[in-house]
């Protein structure tokens, strides 16, 4: 639309209303001026407004503001609606190899389901690696569910996904900012929903487990040391202020039936509460567990909390990734959006137009990287690997004491009631 408008396609716009247009302020303001530019006017028939008129942009950002908080409020609502119908059971998803998914439940496709056997039974029986049991089912002329061939990322994702065992994990992603609706996988920064034995299992709980211990075996050998797991960034590394043990990882059960992680003292995990057991010993400790969600909020707090010149690191990092992208580095690294570019490439006439195209991928390619490097920074993206380096340890005391240590520099937090945290994680920090 805005490009025909430039072109002098047409001279008016008329829209039912403005969250029609636009879910935000920002958007309806630049795009309205945008088309004011080239003598272009939009009239929004409910609210009234004609952006010709003298006064109609601050009309606009009145009511703009209002859609986008009624857009938020409604996100949030359907959020919360979703969350509810997962804790149900309900499943939100589409057919997988396998299975049907039907007015929110899960049923076999036998003829799917075989497939999905054999995966199994190859890996697990016949020891048959990821390429081989890829090749061998392309050569039997048998069909990927959405891919156009079979791949060994294909066979992994199988191997790897837990409904093929009757369990149903949800919120494997989340959607961070409602005006942009991106999705990003969800590493702890929101509940994960969990049931157990949800649905008829196709391949047994024994023979999914094996599988994924020969993969992360396997993994491990590979890489000449064990992988570390998304689920457990911080083993080892929060510790019980009361007896000193590490903390470790442990799932919760809900009335609901779905359950959720959370860290708890090995002391405590293995004999319970402080006691003196029968040879007059004494064992367990009282040490407080904590949800994996306030854990990330805790760093996310440090992360946010530490003064040092952020704009700098960020202007240091933005430099020195683009002064060693250069053009051969973007054609090894790109995809999909690289074969639209080598398209474009050979189907242009012009020099110029493939410099200018090149120009424009990097330009975008950028973006996104400081974008990325802005988030990691402010503490806004999680990142494991981030976290896993700076945290030295994390030491729990009570619900009111937390001290937190960085690898370059020790941070002590004191928090008022940890346990706010499990209803709303807008903490703050006592004193820093």
């Amino acid at each position: 639309m805005i490009l025909c408008a430039k072109n002098g396609d047409f001279d008016l716009i008329i829209t039912k209303e403005i969250s029609r247009f636009a879910r935000n302020t920002l958007d309806s303001i630049y795009y309205t001026r945008e088309l004011k530019k080239h003598g272009i006017g939009v009239i929004f028939m409910n609210d009234n407004i004609n952006t010709l008129d003298s006064d109609a942009e601050l009309r606009l950002a009145i009511i703009s503001s209002i859609a986008q908080e009624e857009s938020r409020k409604t996100s949030e609502r359907v959020k919360w609606g979703q969350k509810c119908q997962m804790e149900q059971g309900v499943v939100f998803g589409r057919d997988m190899l396998g299975y049907n998914v039907h007015n929110g439940k899960m049923y076999i496709n036998e003829e799917g389901a075989e497939v999905v056997r054999l995966i199994f039974h190859k890996f697990v029986n016949e020891k048959k690696g990821t390429h081989i049991i890829a090749r061998e089912l392309q050569e039997a002329g048998i069909k990927p569910m959405r891919a156009r061939e079979w791949h060994n990322t294909v066979i992994l994702r199988i191997i790897r996904n837990e409904k093929y065992c009757g369990d149903l994990v949800q919120k494997k992603t989340y959607t961070p900012d409602f005006l942009s609706h991106e999705k990003k996988y969800n590493r702890g920064q929101e509940e994960f929903v969990i049931i157990k034995d949800h649905h008829e299992p196709i391949i047994s709980h024994e023979m999914f487990d094996e599988a994924n211990r020969i993969l992360d075996k396997r993994s491990a050998s590979q890489t000449g040391k064990a992988k570390y797991s998304n689920h457990y960034v911080f083993s080892g590394k929060i510790k019980c202020g009361c007896c000193g043990s590490s903390y470790v990882a442990r799932y919760k059960n809900r009335k609901s039936g779905s359950y959720y992680k959370a860290w708890r003292c090995l002391e405590s995990t293995k004999h319970g509460r402080l006691h003196i057991d029968k040879a007059g010993n004494q064992v367990g400790c009282n040490g407080l567990s904590i949800r994996n969600e306030d854990v990330i909020h805790i760093m996310y707090l440090v992360t946010q909390s530490i003064q040092y010149n952020k704009k700098k690191i960020i202007d240091n990092l933005v430099s020195v990734i683009k002064s060693v992208i250069i053009i051969n580095d973007i054609y090894t690294d790109v995809d999909t959006d690289f074969e639209k570019l080598n398209a474009q490439i050979k189907t242009s006439c012009g020099k110029h137009t493939v410099i200018d195209s090149i120009n424009k991928y990097q330009e975008e390619f950028m973006k996104k990287i400081t974008n990325s490097i802005n988030e990691l920074v402010d503490g806004v993206e999680y990142d494991d690997d981030f976290y896993r380096e700076i945290l030295d340890k994390m030491v729990v005391f009570d619900q009111n004491n937390i001290d937190v240590y960085l690898n370059f520099l020790p941070i002590k937090l004191s928090y008022t009631i940890l346990k706010t945290f499990s209803k709303n994680t807008s903490g703050g920090i006592e004193h820093l």
